[in-house]
């Protein structure tokens, strides 16, 4: 029994991830290869996804532009703000004008569950963002972050990275 209990599991597994695949595929202004989506995704027309993407459960709220580059992962329930109230305007606490600002996650980033990136930030590449974090500010190269909001605590070892991210490039040409 328990052979086929893994059995059965296994096909469902397979199926749910390209039944999740496809629909994100049919959301985005582009994606490139080896795109994999293992869990509920939801994105917009304005997102642009590079090689090699993996999702466990992300959603894009807003209309704004979102670039996503190569190798990126994330783990389940995060969440990319696009949009915000204009609280600038005439009304309060805001008016209905809704500002859009862009979100651009560089390659070779790490979402861990849960993660929030607020409207206009940028993760620069090879960053590691935290689970459970609320990322308001731009996030630098290597950095690792985490917390309300995500500030840097570590970060990777440059030189390591750039070596690795070489050698990643080479074997993709």
């Amino acid at each position: 029994m328990s052979d086929i209990y893994h059995a059965y599991r296994s096909v469902r597994s397979e199926l749910a991830r390209r039944f999740y695949t496809k629909f994100v595929k049919i959301q985005v202004r582009s994606y490139g290869s080896s795109l994999r989506v293992n869990g509920p995704t939801n994105l917009n027309r304005s997102t642009t996804l590079g090689d090699d993407v993996h999702f466990n459960g992300l959603e894009i709220n807003g209309e704004g532009e979102v670039e996503i580059g190569d190798h990126f992962h994330s783990g389940r329930d995060c969440i990319i703000h696009t949009q915000r109230h204009n609280y600038h305007g005439e009304e309060l606490p805001y008016d209905d004008e809704m500002i859009h600002e862009p979100v651009v996650v560089g390659d070779n980033v790490w979402l861990g569950h849960r993660v929030i990136v607020l409207p206009g930030v940028t993760i620069e590449e090879g960053a590691i963002v935290q689970a459970g974090s609320v990322v308001v500010e731009d996030v630098p190269k290597c950095a690792i972050v985490g917390g309300h909001p995500a500030t840097q605590f570590a970060s990777r070892d440059e030189d390591h990275y750039d070596r690795l991210r070489s050698e990643q490039l080479d074997r993709k040409r």
